[in-house]
């Protein structure tokens, strides 16, 4: 399993823990510490570390687009209905394809369907596939924000 592999996974599982806290305002400002805490904690490696830092940043600084672009493009689910570890699958992936310019699309695709295959239910991995592919669609070619 690659570095960047481990550092979504370890991403994804803190994301999960903060989810049900409902991201208190203002989260943010001590994050590094509290995933230092976390990956003490959850025997995080230390090279997936720095990579994980930065997609925890970039989710919780571009939550608002990244949200707003799953919401978009996941017909008939409110955010809030879908699956936990599936949005968070989703929020972690849709910031890479945002705003990761050396992150290919395919690959943020690719390795979310692969980790929602391993920590979700049957019917995730197409779901997650569904709607990141129509995030993609969305992207047309068109150069991504700088993050």
């Amino acid at each position: 399993m690659s570095i960047r592999r481990k550092s979504r996974e370890a991403a994804l599982q803190f994301l999960f823990q903060e989810d049900f806290k409902g991201f208190e305002e203002g989260a943010e400002q001590d994050l590094e510490e509290r995933f230092v805490d976390f990956c003490s904690l959850y025997d995080v490696q230390k090279k997936a570390r720095p990579y994980a830092v930065i997609l925890l940043a970039g989710v919780y600084a571009k939550r608002e687009a990244v949200d707003a672009a799953i919401t978009a493009h996941a017909k008939n689910w409110r955010l809030s209905r879908i699956d936990v570890t599936d949005r968070n699958i989703l929020r972690i992936a849709s910031y890479e394809m945002l705003f990761q310019e050396d992150v290919p699309v395919e690959v943020s695709i690719n390795e979310a369907v692969e980790i929602a295959k391993r920590f979700c239910g049957p019917d995730s991995p197409a779901f997650v596939n569904g709607i990141l592919d129509a995030v993609k669609g969305e992207l047309g070619g068109v150069q991504r924000p700088p993050a």
